[in-house]
């Protein structure tokens, strides 16, 4: 056998009899780097276990299927900042609204949803019409308005009330029978898990006996 490879690489090796030493060299050279591709392309073939992030990832999605926490998110990319002075619920038009980047996002999540086993679920959402076309988006099934997601902003005063309404409610839905995404805005979820989050972050949120203890699970953004 051993003289057999031998035999082969010798012919595969050996020189044309009219290649000059540079054709050689450069077609040693080529073999050379065919070989040491080849060589990569086995490497990260054989070197493609699941990721640390895709581990996460499940964790993430067995930790909601099992009740044991909940999703929040802030909705997916709107320009600007804050709302028009003639905001009022239920006219979009007097609203801050989703751009397309913002609608693609939306369909981003809930594919990350699916894609972890997820294609149903509990979806509530602030009465904001961004936070409600990111709700629908997700294809997650019907969106229900929830008040207490609604934003503060511009009525900082409402903040403490409001968090502990929200707080009371997730109180009531314990134990959670089907995963729960809630989708809100930046200065709800400061204040009920404080910490920030970007356009369409979502976080995983382990939820206690009360509701009263809040651990983040992690995070991610589509």
């Amino acid at each position: 056998m051993n003289k057999i490879l031998k035999n082969k690489l010798a012919i595969r090796c050996a020189p044309a009899p009219s290649t000059n030493t540079n054709q050689l060299g450069a077609t040693m050279f080529g073999y050379i780097k065919r070989v040491i591709a080849a060589v990569v392309i086995c490497f990260i073939s054989a070197a493609a276990p699941v990721s640390a992030a895709d581990l996460d990832a499940a964790a993430l999605a067995k930790a909601l299927k099992s009740g044991d926490a909940f999703a929040i998110m802030r909705h997916a990319i709107a320009p600007g900042f804050s709302d028009p002075d003639e905001f009022e619920i239920g006219k979009c038009e007097t609203q801050r609204n989703l751009s397309n980047e913002g609608r693609e996002q939306s369909r981003r999540i809930g594919k990350w949803f699916k894609r972890h086993g997820i294609n149903a679920a509990d979806v509530f959402t602030s009465q904001w019409c961004r936070c409600r076309d990111t709700a629908r988006l997700l294809g997650l099934g019907p969106i229900k308005d929830l008040p207490a997601l609604n934003s503060f902003f511009e009525n900082r005063q409402d903040g403490q009330p409001q968090t502990k309404e929200l707080r009371r409610w997730l109180a009531a839905r314990l134990p959670l029978k089907r995963p729960l995404v809630l989708v809100t805005h930046q200065v709800n979820i400061s204040a009920l898990a404080g910490t920030s989050t970007s356009s369409g972050e979502t976080l995983i949120v382990e939820i206690g006996p009360d509701a009263q203890e809040l651990k983040i699970l992690g995070s991610f953004v589509q």
